[in-house]
């Protein structure tokens, strides 16, 4: 059976691909398109891991210090992405912005997978981490649909994997 830890690396995976795709692509398009996607998975991502494995943590006093330095985090990774938000995808300042928001973001699943999450596999036992396991790959789903319906060129496929809408795909140029 997953553990949560297990469910937060598959997203993991996909923040570091998203990044690594956006930080090689030139073409102004397709960056607004993967920075959506890149949103989308950022802000559902952090949203459930706050509540289903901060949350519990910060409930001990031995979570406390890794999960506020790890909310610190998530806050830092969001105002980068509003940056990216308002900005000429085609600018050196965009590239350079999204270089410090792929560094910021591999910095912070390196630091959660090798210290973070050895803290809470202590802090929780088995079966909780099985439940919030299960309550997180739900509501992960859930909040990739809710964000992805704020851009109409993005949606969620059965897997629950944030994708370009078929809309999209046949009129590239309008993006959100």
């Amino acid at each position: 059976m997953p553990t949560l830890f297990d469910a937060l690396r598959d997203s993991h995976a996909i923040q570091r691909s998203l990044c690594r795709r956006l930080t090689h692509t030139r073409h102004p398009q397709r960056r607004e398109m993967l920075f959506l996607q890149l949103k989308v998975e950022l802000e559902a991502h952090a949203a459930a891991e706050e509540r289903f494995l901060y949350v519990p943590m910060l409930m001990t006093d031995a979570g406390l210090s890794a999960t506020r330095h790890a909310l610190s985090e998530h806050h830092d990774i969001e105002e980068l992405c509003e940056d990216l938000s308002v900005r000429d995808k085609s600018s050196d300042e965009w590239t350079e912005t999204m270089a410090a928001l792929s560094h910021k973001v591999h910095h912070h699943l390196r630091e959660e997978e090798r210290k973070f999450f050895k803290v809470g596999g202590r802090l929780l036992s088995s079966r909780h981490k099985a439940q919030l396991a299960r309550d997180y790959e739900k509501d992960v789903v859930r909040l990739r649909r809710l964000y992805a319906d704020h851009y109409r060129t993005l949606s969620v496929d059965a897997t629950g994997a944030v994708r370009l809408s078929r809309r999209a795909a046949q009129h590239p140029a309008a993006p959100a």
